[in-house]
């Protein structure tokens, strides 16, 4: 038990109903509020956590309880697995879901609304049945971390793990993801691996504990689009806040355009390369038909597929001393002779409008250029093209050395650099940086994507 919990005399599990001190408001009359729910466990010595009915969270400061009742006493939590007799049906592929940590494939203890992973294959199908009708599905955790938390390491790992399931025979990968970095992660994977069994990343907006939960609906579009015979690495999300459809997002131009939103994924400077309809229940088998539509050419989508054997190849390396700046009104070049100085190989310049820096940077830009540092340029206004022919500023830039990224969005280019920089020389990479090799940048820009 906590101190919190302690103190308080309560403990997990525990329906309470707690009474807030008397406070003044604006007008001068004192209120207190009354809260009912679950006592969950404590992030914090003085708060106490409960789940509400409603299913939302509330945190109350022990100081400022004036009273707290048990209604009835908790019992430990504990989850009752039913049991399971999966066959492998024939006439279905064989997915492989691989956890990264995230909330999208998940348990929650609705007691107390602890979160667990729910990563055996039994697990998945238990919180997820409809899974049973779309593959074969194995699943396993290769981390737990927050994906604020993730490094260029860990995506060497999940890279090395994708390689052996497919060797081991799986006809497509789901990789559940959180969703800060998702997109970081997935641009990774595109350069790594090299395959032509469909890799997906998905992730989930709204733990599974809430009514608004997109994790369900995303894990199942995810793995339907496993099983389609695509080749490359795609980010699957929502694609509107209700639950009518999902996206599937190209890896290398999809970002996080969202703190919260359950849409918050959008493709950048593209289009979404597919979509997935939910469509009404089946009268024949009760179940929910789903619909894919494909925005993108379904046969550029396939063409690297030439018979029905799964094949894949991966390089790991990567060079991790490559930073992401972003330019803003004030910033001192200091800041380019520190990476210089201590080591860095190349500098992403997240610039204003068409691929601009203030002239005061210009000094710091050319110490980094001339001590062998590779400098390129995206744009921070996210959709856009670089065009440094414009303006004189763009212009000089350029004459520094300075490589415009075209569309390509700062994430991507910051992977693509660390990828190109640990297996080409340093011409070959200023040949590259700026060109399309994996989708990452298109050659017209489209005029309205909404």
């Amino acid at each position: 038990m906590s101190n919190c919990l302690e103190t308080l005399k309560t403990d997990i599990g525990d329906l309470v109903e707690i009474t807030t001190k008397e406070e003044k408001t604006k007008s001068e009359t004192k209120t207190s509020t009354t809260y009912k729910g679950t006592v969950m466990p404590c992030l914090k010595d003085d708060v106490i956590m409960i789940k509400m009915s409603s299913g939302y969270n509330a945190g109350i400061k022990k100081e400022k309880i004036e009273e707290i009742k048990i209604l009835s006493a908790g019992e430990t939590p504990k989850h009752v697995k039913t049991e399971l007799n999966i066959k492998k049906e024939k006439k279905l592929k064989n997915i492989s879901i691989i956890s990264t940590g995230g909330t999208v494939a998940s348990r929650v203890d609705y007691k107390t609304g602890a979160v667990h992973p729910a990563f055996t294959a039994d697990d998945l199908i238990r919180a997820v049945p409809e899974l049973l009708s779309i593959a074969n599905i194995s699943g396993k955790a290769v981390m737990n971390i927050l994906s604020e938390n993730m490094l260029p390491a860990y995506w060497k790992e999940v890279a090395e793990h994708i390689e052996n399931e497919i060797k081991n025979g799986a006809d497509g990968i789901v990789i559940a993801h959180g969703t800060d970095t998702m997109h970081y992660t997935a641009s990774a994977l595109q350069f790594m691996v090299k395959s032509n069994v469909p890799i997906i990343l998905v992730g989930a907006q709204r733990s599974s504990d809430r009514p608004s939960s997109d994790a369900a609906l995303n894990l199942i579009a995810s793995t339907k689009f496993a099983t389609e015979g695509l080749s490359g690495v795609y980010v699957l999300m929502h694609g509107e806040n209700g639950d009518e459809y999902c996206y599937l997002h190209k890896s290398v131009k999809v970002r996080k355009l969202h703190s919260s939103r359950r849409d918050a994924f959008k493709s950048v400077n593209a289009q979404p390369v597919a979509k997935m309809n939910m469509l009404s229940k089946n009268k024949k088998t009760n179940e929910k038909d789903y619909k894919i539509e494909y925005i993108a050419d379904e046969r550029e989508l396939k063409q690297n597929i030439t018979d029905n054997s799964s094949n894949v190849e991966i390089n790991t390396n990567l060079e991790e001393k490559v930073a992401l700046l972003k330019i803003y009104p004030g910033i001192n070049s200091d800041i380019l002779k520190y990476y210089t100085d201590n080591g860095y190989k190349g500098i992403i310049l997240e610039g204003t409008g068409l691929g601009h820096a203030p002239e005061t940077l210009f000094n710091g830009i050319k110490y980094a250029i001339d001590n062998g540092l590779l400098v390129a340029m995206t744009t921070q206004t996210i959709n856009g093209r670089v065009n440094m022919n414009v303006y004189s500023n763009g212009v000089e830039l350029q004459k520094m050395g300075v490589i415009s990224c075209e569309d390509m969005s700062a994430e991507t280019a910051l992977v693509k650099m660390m990828y190109l920089l640990a297996n080409y020389n340093l011409e070959e990479v200023k040949e590259l940086i700026g060109k399309n090799t994996v989708g990452e940048i298109t050659k017209f820009s489209l005029i309205d994507l909404n």
